[in-house]
């Protein structure tokens, strides 16, 4: 049987993380950030809690992304590994992140301490990924964010409808190929997000560093750099 690449182990991921990060932690998306500018609005109309967390998950991420980058020099002067090591990062926090749920969870007050600390520790994992995969697996569909994975997989479809040959059929096939496979990782992590936080409240967030561990040893990410 073959094993997931590593994007449709980082896809999955971001969905199952946004998924249940959205369940556990009142409305705040820990992979797609900027979504919480939706989720922020409704809070302060709606008068429902986790507005503090929403307001700060930008700014953590935004942060983490420098301070990741900034490491990466730091690395490089000193000869170390950097996805290795960047991978490492991510999977030390989403055990933090994990740890944190299953000590002070479930959250019945989204802008309490514990779920504040709790709910920026996955958006600086997942400040991690994206930054990883903006530098390192830039040739791979984007795998926190589907929007634009699905407008190219819709475009892709169009075309092959309307006749295409050679080279470019080629091409839209393999990028189907990936692309599909991404939206359906992520969709297939929202879908286990959402039925183990059903099944187990926050001890469904112990599966995170588990597919980390495995996007940790994953062959395909050293051979990437």
């Amino acid at each position: 049987m073959k094993k997931p690449s590593l994007p449709t182990l980082l896809s999955f991921n971001a969905g199952y993380v946004d998924t249940a990060g959205f369940l556990a932690l009142h409305g705040l998306f820990t992979a797609h950030v900027t979504g919480n500018f939706v989720t922020l609005g409704a809070s302060l109309v709606l008068g429902t809690t986790g507005a503090i967390a929403k307001l700060l998950a930008l700014p953590a991420f935004c942060l983490v992304v420098v301070l990741v980058r900034l490491l990466r020099y730091t690395l490089m002067n000193r000869k170390r590994p950097v996805l290795r090591t960047m991978f490492m990062l991510k999977l030390l926090l989403l055990i933090v992140g994990t740890a944190l749920a299953l000590y002070f969870g479930p959250f019945a007050n989204g802008d309490s301490v514990p779920a504040i600390l709790t709910g920026l520790t996955f958006v600086s994992a997942m400040a991690i990924q994206n930054a990883v995969q903006r530098v390192h697996l830039s040739h791979a569909p984007p795998t926190t964010l589907m929007t634009g994975t699905t407008t190219q997989v819709m475009l892709d479809l169009a075309d092959k409808w309307h006749g295409v040959s050679g080279d470019q059929k080629v091409a839209i096939n393999a990028r189907l190929a990936r692309m599909t496979t991404s939206v359906c990782a992520f969709a297939l992590g929202c879908g286990g997000g959402a039925l183990l936080f059903d099944l187990f409240s926050v001890k469904c967030f112990v599966v995170l560093p588990v597919i980390a561990l495995l996007a940790y040893g994953h062959e395909e990410a050293y051979a990437t750099t």
